[in-house]
């Protein structure tokens, strides 16, 4: 750490206490950015009223804009922290995968991060609680709602050459006001048109009018505009935060470790017992399981969704006993080994649980859900190595590590083409004569456009239902099929806001 970030107040803590008076001015400072939040309010707009196919290259454009202008507003302060930095390198990465890839479950899982990672990020500076803690996220929640709506009128007060409050509360009621009217007299107008014949008559001329003109650009800069002051309100909080009303410092709740003991001993037993049927499963073969009247498929195929979910409430019931146990005496002891079992017995768990996941995709192949629940129990391990670590430093913050682990993995599994995967290994079954059949339905519609090269490898004059039984017209081909597809790809680059990467790619054979 240089100088100067030992220079900079700690993450989480809030700037120093501004009591600012209840008359605000807004200065030049402030008049000048008002143009830049009304251009990202359009583009934003412009690019949200998008309904379909996806905006991918459209969001990458509208989280980019937003950084741009939070590094015009803050300067170079925003960037002081390096915890900051590394968020913003992570949001925009996850930005720029809207314009790479064109996986559904990726992009809205992105989207969703995106919504909450952008908030975090931006309040950073003016929240008193640490990111390591869990409860930032609702401290910040509460942040994100002041700012948005606790200076509304700081836009119109930018707009007036005063920039008093006084005034701008009159130009919000005005301009409020006028898009209330615009957007009631066009929400009602058909309605009564289509009410009464002789008022729709009347009006055909209005209505003709209005559609030929009030179009998708007039309603872009309704919507942008009606965005302005809720976006202008919350980088005008970050430089007047509103601190949150804390109660009395309340001591840690810490209660006796023997409960706690009964209940990680009750699950330690059960798992154990659990472990010694299963190995006699995963080592007795087929013939063991046929005694038992079970197919070694369907042994196989069930369970590591539950074992997955299990292990998830291992590791909240043993952060529960290291968190509430009274750190002190044999008890403590006792719960912090009975805890280190319990988390030697939910890593043999997930070992089974993916030992039985690969003898399932050695049989039936992989798909997206198959690889999402690799990746899902290697996070796991990694949470438990991360508690197996708590329990040897019990002052150890689980949080601290556990955030950044998990934005690294899901940033990982965003980096691994996962549809290309699932068809290659697909196709290769198909081809070197392990499995009789390609989900070509599955790979063409389920998945991404990166499945294509991969189907170009098999026989396009055959009909579709040769490799996928009646899911198609037997007369279709499948190059009929791909070729559609790859006419949707294009069509889905014609626009610059749904352009992305893996769908321009895929536009030509």
């Amino acid at each position: 750490m240089n100088e100067h970030e030992k220079a900079l107040p700690s993450e989480g803590t809030a700037k120093p206490a501004q009591n600012p008076a209840p008359v605000r001015e807004v200065d030049a400072k402030y008049r000048r950015l008002l143009l830049p939040v009304l251009c990202f309010c359009l583009l934003t707009a412009h690019t949200a009223l998008w309904r379909s196919p996806f905006p991918s290259a459209g969001l990458t454009a509208a989280v980019f804009a937003w950084y741009a202008l939070y590094y015009l507003w803050n300067g170079p302060a925003s960037l002081a922290r390096r915890s900051n930095r590394v968020l913003l390198l992570a949001n925009l990465f996850l930005a720029l995968t809207m314009a790479l890839s064109s996986n559904w479950y990726f992009r809205y899982w992105n989207l969703l991060a995106l919504l909450v990672l952008l908030p975090v990020h931006a309040l950073s500076g003016t929240a008193s609680l640490p990111w390591s803690n869990p409860l930032m996220l609702w401290e910040r929640c509460l942040l994100c709602l002041y700012g948005l709506l606790g200076n509304l009128w700081a836009s119109f007060a930018a707009a007036t050459p005063a920039g008093r409050p006084r005034d701008g509360k009159r130009t919000f009621a005005l301009t409020a006001g006028a898009l209330g009217a615009v957007a009631l007299v066009a929400l009602l107008l058909p309605v009564l048109a289509s009410a009464d014949a002789l008022f729709a008559a009347a009006t055909a001329s209005l209505r003709s009018f209005a559609a030929g003109h009030f179009t998708v650009t007039l309603w872009n800069l309704f919507w942008g505009l009606a965005l302005t002051p809720f976006i202008f309100s919350f980088l005008y909080s970050l430089d007047y935060p509103k601190p949150l009303r804390k109660g009395a410092e309340k001591p840690p709740i810490h209660t006796d470790g023997a409960a706690f003991l009964l209940v990680l001993g009750a699950l330690a037993a059960l798992y154990l017992l659990f472990l010694a049927v299963q190995s006699a499963g995963l080592f007795g073969g087929p013939a063991y399981l046929a005694k038992h009247g079970i197919s070694y498929a369907e042994w196989a195929r069930s369970g590591f969704f539950q074992m997955v979910g299990v292990t998830a409430v291992n590791l909240t019931v043993i952060l529960g006993a290291l968190t509430l146990s009274r750190p002190s005496g044999r008890s403590w002891t006792a719960v912090r080994g009975m805890s280190a079992v319990l988390v030697a017995e939910s890593l043999v768990l997930l070992a089974s649980a993916a030992w039985r996941m690969s003898l399932y995709v050695g049989t039936y192949g992989l798909s997206f859900k198959r690889c999402m629940t690799y990746w899902g129990m290697g996070m796991m391990a990694l949470f438990f190595l991360t508690a197996l670590w708590k329990i040897r430093r019990p002052g150890f913050g689980f949080c601290r590590a556990a955030f950044p682990i998990a934005l690294a993995g899901w940033i990982f599994i965003n980096c691994v083409p996962v549809d290309f995967l699932v068809a290659r290994d697909q196709v290769d079954r198909y081809l070197n004569h392990e499995s009789p059949v390609v989900s070509v339905h599955y790979l063409l519609y389920s998945l991404s456009f990166d499945t294509l090269s991969q189907l170009d490898r098999l026989d396009g004059t055959k009909p579709a239902s040769a490799y996928e039984g009646d899911w198609w017209s037997k007369d279709e081909r499948l190059c009929d099929i791909i070729a559609r597809r790859r006419e949707t790809a294009r069509s889905v680059c014609t626009d610059w806001r749904t352009w992305s990467l893996s769908a321009c790619l895929a536009s030509t054979p």
